[in-house]
């Protein structure tokens, strides 16, 4: 009989580097913050599609993420439209993505087409290209206007790649902000994506919704806490009783008070005593007037 190796076996873990400086998710504000660009972009592009295909269109976000290059390039077919945008200041480059096959059809369309023809994958042609070319720059302008604030630089187009293996839009592992889209053309439906590098956008995201330092988060507070509504009020002495006087009492007994005629009413904040008043008037309405504070040290 062979012997059987009863220790434990080592198993093999891959540890992945992890850069805190540059997180590979968005927080969810910022999130929140491009969904809304994001979406706008989304209806602005539906509009205008429709008006240059002279058909029903829309455009609907389906999904937004932060990915490496890489990992962008990745998720695209191999064969695909890749319009590669320059950006003014970065020498990385915005990517707005769809297929070939779709596009065609909406230039088919542009020149006056009737159906939706389905035109197999390949370059475009000189006419085709400037019907793209100023598709893209309208969409540009799209985009900057839903962006604002966090895309302020200009955009213009550069080139079409038509291999996404090819298209050196950024160093591979750069962060884009990637969103997707389900664009609908008639009875035509495709996906186009969207990556911006995430180094245009998020400075602008920390602008939009700016951080407290945390350096005088006591002065903060006393400052926040110092605005609090709180209910005060102008009370005479209190006197201790018993359930059973409580479970006793009828319509003309009397309770007495250990309150003096003379001594100044008690001036309190959820039970607790912070000064004495005397009795006085405000024009038509009851006052208190201060004559005593008490300091409580907790």
């Amino acid at each position: 009989m062979s012997e059987v190796d009863e220790r434990p076996k080592t198993r093999q873990r891959t540890v992945d580097v992890y850069d805190f400086r540059r997180p590979t998710t968005l927080p969810r504000q910022h999130s929140r913050i491009l969904e809304v660009a994001f979406e706008t972009f989304a209806r602005q592009w539906g509009t205008q599609l429709t008006a240059k295909v002279r058909i029903k269109s829309s455009a609907i976000l389906e999904q937004l993420s932060m990915k490496s290059y890489d990992e962008y390039v990745a998720s695209l077919p191999a064969v695909t439209a890749m319009v590669l945008c320059r950006i003014e200041g970065c020498e990385s480059r915005l990517v707005l993505q769809f297929p070939g096959t779709a596009s065609l059809s909406w230039v088919s369309r542009m020149l006056g087409g009737a159906t939706d023809t389905v035109v197999p994958e390949r370059k475009f042609t000189q006419i085709e290209h400037a019907l793209i070319r100023r598709m893209v720059e309208d969409s540009l302008e799209d985009l900057r206007y839903s962006l604002g604030a966090l895309l302020a630089a200009p955009l213009a187009m550069d080139v079409v790649q038509y291999n996404s293996q090819f298209a050196h839009a950024a160093a591979p592992g750069e962060l884009m902000i990637v969103a997707v889209f389900s664009v609908k053309v008639g009875e035509l439906r495709s996906t186009a994506t969207l990556a911006i590098p995430a180094d245009v956008l998020l400075p602008g995201l920390g602008a939009v919704n700016p951080t407290v330092p945390v350096a005088d988060a006591g002065a903060l507070v006393r400052a926040q806490v110092s605005q609090v509504p709180v209910e005060v009020a102008v009370q005479l002495a209190s006197t201790p009783v018993t359930p059973a006087q409580i479970l006793g009492l009828a319509v003309g007994d009397v309770l007495a008070l250990p309150h003096r005629e003379n001594n100044p009413f008690d001036v309190t904040i959820n039970g607790t005593r912070l000064a004495t008043a005397a009795p006085a008037r405000s024009g038509s309405r009851a006052a208190a007037v201060i004559v005593t504070t008490e300091e409580y040290q907790r």
